[in-house]
């Protein structure tokens, strides 16, 4: 039995409050829980395209038997007569529910059910959880990391804490404390934690790996990895002049908002810009000049890592806010497509740079907080893997991919009571970060691991 649970000024807010309760929960039997995908709304009697709707997904247990929203929407909204939410002292609210398959999660066992183990989440550290198991499911990366000296205890050693994390992930049995790996980054409150963003941790821990790897037998590790080039370019028209920038990247930004898919972003990326007008290009040898300004790729790396652009500053609002459109991404990625088009001249056209997806990670929630989890396939098989925290569970390509595109998601009312139009939910649920790995590269990056290859200390 399920109520909706709502304050009508605000749980210590200036927003409408609302949540989805299971009733009775007190009485539920041990080891009760339903997963449940659930809207709820605040219809307009005005005009039911501003009705406001909010979508989540969240399994309830008698532990957590309530969820939903505590900041819905702006009670200075709701109680304007002249926006249409309440007419003649009535507000109507609607509710609507899927539930999901049951599973037992307090009985489950994720070694038992996939042969994988999940990571302890430390209060907010689920974005280090989900880039961590990504980055453990590339086996060249962690037979590196096997490889590297360490020094004697943990908590100082970064090499060593995440040697010993990548152990108990391959040979343990229950989900695995990161306590050790994050005293090593200086991390000691909860704080720290919340501090960080996966680019910037992923960015940072690759750096220090780096360097740690210097004059050991696996130096260069990250770069054969991660690292591509591109070359900025400015062109003049007129004159036969062009100054051109080589840089590297271990990841590439790319723009969601205004854009359909990755190709799209990817066109954007290497979009011409014209320097004309009042915006000449100054070269040295031939002063103010009409140009073309660009940027095309010189090489990808064989483990391309995207970040998607799913947060921004609007400048109108002056607020950060997160972008939930609709953005697609392909299981196999073709970066040759259009005969190169991404390509600069002095790119090695031999190289066959078509990539098949090995990761997706997740952040469920809006721009001031929320969940991120991770979908893997560590062979590249067809098999698909959810990283949550302490759980792990098998998962189908519909949910790995369609299902993290974001956008909206269309659901017929079983009440339809005053609107008859389907049921809108923005999907808060979507990719924030893919990992590919290139085809050609594939039996050297998802390379087989002996025990001859792990420490005989840490198996101790």
């Amino acid at each position: 039995c399920r109520r909706v649970l709502v304050f009508p000024t605000g749980n210590n807010v200036n927003h409408l409050s609302m949540y989805l309760d299971v009733a009775d929960a007190k009485s539920l039997p041990i080891g009760w829980s339903r997963s449940a995908q659930f809207s709820l709304a605040v219809i307009n009697q005005l005009d039911s395209k501003h009705s406001v709707r909010k979508e989540v997904t969240h399994t309830f247990n008698s532990r957590e038997s309530d969820w939903g929203f505590t900041s819905f929407m702006p009670l200075i909204d709701l109680y304007d007569p002249s926006k249409g939410y309440i007419v003649n002292d009535q507000c109507i609210i609607e509710a609507e529910v899927a539930v999901r398959k049951i599973v037992d999660y307090w009985n489950y066992d994720s070694k038992k059910e996939t042969g994988y183990v999940g990571l302890k989440n430390q209060g907010a550290t689920c974005y280090m959880n989900s880039l961590l198991q990504t980055l453990y499911h590339i086996p060249y990366f962690r037979k590196a990391v096997y490889h590297m000296p360490t020094v004697d205890t943990p908590s100082g050693s970064i090499p060593l804490a995440l040697q010993s994390l990548f152990y108990r992930l391959q040979h343990g049995d229950n989900s695995i404390s990161t306590k050790e790996l994050t005293k090593s980054f200086g991390w000691d409150s909860y704080e720290s934690f919340m501090q960080h963003d996966v680019q910037e941790l992923n960015r940072v821990l690759c750096e220090k790996l780096e360097d740690k790897m210097k004059g050991t037998i696996v130096e260069g590790t990250i770069q054969k990895l991660f690292e591509g080039h591109h070359m900025n370019y400015i062109e003049c028209i007129g004159v036969d002049y062009k100054s051109t920038r080589k840089e590297s990247f271990y990841d590439l930004a790319l723009d969601v908002k205004g854009c359909s898919d990755v190709y799209a972003s990817f066109d954007k990326y290497v979009a011409v810009e014209m320097l004309d007008g009042d915006n000449k290009y100054q070269s040295e040898k031939y002063g103010l000049q009409d140009a073309k300004k660009g940027m095309l790729f010189i090489d990808f790396p064989p483990v391309l890592q995207l970040q998607l652009k799913r947060f921004e500053y609007d400048h109108a609002r002056d607020i950060m806010v997160k972008i939930n459109d609709r953005y697609e991404f392909p299981l196999q990625l073709d970066l040759d497509r259009d005969d190169g088009k991404y390509l600069s001249p002095e790119a090695d056209r031999s190289v066959r740079n078509l990539y098949t997806l090995h990761s997706v990670l997740v952040h469920s929630g809006g721009v001031s907080g929320g969940h991120y989890y991770a979908f893997i396939r560590p062979t590249l098989s067809n098999q698909w893997y959810k990283f949550d925290d302490e759980r792990v569970t098998k998962e189908d390509l519909k949910r790995a991919l369609e299902e993290q595109y974001g956008g909206e998601e269309e659901l017929p009312h079983t009440n339809p009571g005053l609107n008859m139009n389907p049921l809108k939910f923005t999907k808060y649920s979507n990719a924030y970060m893919l990992v590919y790995i290139r085809e050609s590269d594939k039996e050297k990056i998802v390379c087989d691991l002996e025990e001859t290859d792990i420490n005989e200390d840490l198996k101790v």
